[in-house]
């Protein structure tokens, strides 16, 4: 991949923003800034249009709360060909978090994030998209 310089002619405010949103998001200088942008508006046309994306489905929950695991596992099998892999981590005696790799079209990936999160359990759940 080659790098293209440019120049860019902002307002003031635009600029003004641009360089609080570069150093709120810890990035070193304006074309880091402006390349996750992009980056970002890319992915939300890709989602947007229905394309095949990837993307993890992170959620927190009590695996003691009756049937969950069960519940999660009846989901996660009727989208087996959209899972690519499933981490699941211990944070304390009661608490787990999984993290499901997916890839797939993006309104399936939706559907399936949406079912889990939804599950009478979860206490929190995301679904994080990129191209």
């Amino acid at each position: 991949m080659s790098i293209v310089r440019f120049g860019v002619s902002l307002e003031k405010e635009l600029l003004e923003a641009l360089d609080h949103y570069a150093l709120k998001n810890s990035f070193p200088n304006r074309s880091q800034a402006i390349r996750h942008l992009i980056s970002e508006n890319t992915v939300q046309e890709k989602w947007d249009q229905n394309q095949e994306v990837a993307g993890a489905i992170t959620i927190v929950y009590d695996h003691h709360k009756r049937n969950i695991l069960h519940t999660l596992n009846h989901i996660q099998h009727d989208y087996h060909s959209i899972i690519l892999s499933n981490l699941h981590f211990h944070i304390d005696h009661h608490n787990c978090m999984e993290i499901i790799a997916v890839k797939g079209r993006a309104g399936v990936l939706r559907e399936l994030a949406e079912k889990i999160i939804s599950t009478k359990g979860i206490e929190h759940g995301k679904l994080t998209m990129t191209h």
